[in-house]
C-alpha cells in the first residue's frame, strides 16, 4: 500500500507540473488559433508572455518561503485550483486587458504557490541517496505529461473544426485536468516530509520555526548561488532549442513543415534523456554527470556555430541537434537534485528553490531579446551562428559552477551549516 501510494504521489507530481503550464504557454500550439479567437496581433501576444513571466520570477522568491511553511499538499492543491478556475475563465475569451490580468494571475498561481512545492515535495520524494532519480522522474513524466496532453487535445481540437469553439473546448479540457489533478493530489499526498531515519524530518514544527532571518542566512551560502548560475546557463542553452525549427527552415533550407518536425521531434527525447540522466546521476554523482553533460553541450552549441548550412549538412545539423537535445533535458532533470549533493538542509529547500528559480529562469527576459536583436541585425545563417556561439559561452560558464560546486559539495554536504553558518532556529 506505501509503495502504491508513492507511486501515485510522483504521478501526480509529472502530470501536475507538466500539465500546469500548458494553459499560460498554449500560445505553442495554438498561436494563430488564439489570435484569431482573441483578436491579439503578435505584439499583444508577447505582451501576456512577458507579464506571465515577469510575474512568475516576481513569485519564484516568496513561492519558495511558502514552501517552507506550508505542506506541499496544501499548496499544489490550491495552485492547481486556482489556475485551472482561471483558465474556465480564459475560455469565455475575455477583453485583452481580463487576458493580461489572467496571465498576471497564472504567474503567480503557478510560481508562488505551486513551482517550490512540487520541488519540495519530490526532494522529499526521494531519499538523500537517489535525488537524480527523483528529479530525473520529475522531468521525464512533466515530459510524458506534455506530450500526451497536447496530442490528445489537439486531436479534439482538430475533430472540432479548429474553431473557435474548438479552441475553447481545448482551454476547458486543460482547465478541468488542473483542477482533477488538484483533487488526486489532495487525495493521495500526505502532509508529512520525507520519512529517513538517517536525516531528521523537516516537520511541520520545524516549518513553522522557520524565520524571515533565513532567507538572509540562505542568501550567504555560496553553494545557492553556484547552483543558480547552473540553472540559468542550463536554462540558457534550453532557450537555443527554441531557435531549432527557423535554423532548420533558414539556414538549412527545410520546408516548414520539416523544420516543425525538428522542433517536435526533440520534445520526444526529453522524457527518455532526463529518465537516463537521473539514474546515471545517482551512480556517478549528480555534479560529475551534470559537469559532462555540460562539456557536451557547449561543444555541440559551437559546432552549430561554425556548420555551413545547406541541404547536403542537414544530417550533421539534426545529429547535433539530438546530442544538443540530450545534453540539455539530460541538466534539467537533474539540476534541483543539485540541493542534496550542496548539502542545502531540505528544511530549507523551499527558499533554496526560490532563489535558485529567481536567478535561474531569467533566461525567459534577456535570451528572447538576445536571439530577436542578433537574427534581426544580421539575418541568416550569420545571426544564428553568434546566437549559439554566445550559448557556448554560457555553457563554458555553466561549466566552471559545476566545477565549483564539485569541490565544495564534499565539505558541504558533511556540514551543511557550513556555507552561510545556516543553523536552524
Amino acid at each position: 500500500m506505501i509503495i502504491s501510494q508513492r507511486i501515485l504521489v510522483m504521478v501526480i507530481l509529472c502530470f501536475s507540473g507538466g500539465i500546469i503550464f500548458m494553459l499560460p504557454f498554449l500560445r505553442e500550439v495554438y498561436y494563430q488559433p488564439m489570435q484569431a479567437a482573441f483578436g491579439h496581433d503578435n505584439t499583444e501576444m508577447g505582451i501576456l508572455m512577458s507579464v506571465f513571466g515577469t510575474f512568475s520570477l516576481l513569485a519564484y522568491f516568496p513561492g519558495g518561503w511558502l514552501a517552507d511553511r506550508f505542506s506541499p499538499r496544501r499548496l499544489i492543491t490550491i495552485g492547481l485550483t486556482v489556475t485551472g478556475l482561471a483558465g474556465f475563465y480564459f475560455s469565455t475569451f475575455p477583453a485583452y486587458e481580463v487576458s493580461i490580468v489572467i496571465h498576471a494571475f497564472w504567474g503567480a498561481s503557478i510560481s508562488l504557490v505551486f513551482w517550490g512545492a512540487m520541488i519540495k515535495a519530490t526532494r522529499n520524494w526521494g531519499s538523500t541517496t537517489d535525488q537524480g532519480k527523483s528529479f530525473g522522474i520529475l522531468e521525464s513524466g512533466r515530459g510524458v505529461a506534455e506530450i500526451v496532453s497536447s496530442t490528445a487535445f489537439l486531436a479534439v481540437f482538430t475533430w472540432l473544426g479548429s474553431s473557435d469553439y474548438a479552441l475553447s473546448t481545448v482551454i476547458l479540457l486543460f482547465s478541468g485536468t488542473n483542477i482533477g489533478l488538484a483533487v488526486a493530489a489532495w487525495l493521495v499526498m500526505d502532509d508529512g516530509a520525507r520519512k529517513n531515519k538517517a536525516e531528521p524530518a523537516a516537520d511541520s514544527e520545524q516549518q513553522d520555526q522557520i524565520r524571515l532571518s533565513d532567507i538572509t542566512r540562505v542568501l550567504k551560502m555560496p553553494m545557492v548561488w553556484l547552483i543558480s548560475l547552473v540553472v540559468m546557463t542550463a536554462y540558457s542553452a534550453y532557450w537555443g532549442t527554441f531557435y531549432f525549427t527557423p535554423y532548420a527552415s533558414d539556414v538549412f533550407l527545410m520546408s516548414a513543415a520539416m523544420g516543425g518536425a525538428v522542433g517536435v521531434g526533440k520534445m520526444w527525447l526529453k522524457p527518455i534523456a532526463a529518465l537516463v540522466v537521473g539514474f546515471v546521476g545517482d551512480r556517478l554523482g549528480i555534479a560529475r554527470t551534470i559537469l559532462f553533460l555540460f562539456i557536451v553541450m557547449t561543444l555541440s552549441f559551437f559546432g552549430f556555430s561554425v556548420l555551413p548550412g545547406g541541404v547536403e549538412m542537414i544530417v550533421p545539423m539534426l545529429l547535433n541537434v539530438a546530442i544538443a537535445s540530450i545534453a540539455i533535458f539530460g541538466i534539467r532533470g537533474v539540476y534541483f537534485a543539485l540541493l542534496e549533493e550542496g548539502g542545502i538542509p531540505i528544511a530549507f529547500t523551499g527558499i533554496a528553490t526560490g532563489i535558485v528559480s529567481v536567478v535561474g529562469f531569467t533566461p525567459d527576459i534577456f535570451m528572447p531579446l538576445l536571439g530577436g536583436v542578433l537574427l534581426d541585425t544580421y539575418p541568416g545563417a550569420e545571426g544564428y551562428s553568434y546566437l549559439y556561439l554566445a550559448i557556448s559561452g554560457f555553457g563554458l560558464i555553466g561549466s566552471v559552477a559545476i566545477w565549483s560546486i564539485m569541490i565544495r559539495a564534499p565539505e558541504a554536504k558533511k556540514d551543511p551549516q557550513r556555507d552561510g553558518d545556516l543553523e536552524i532556529a
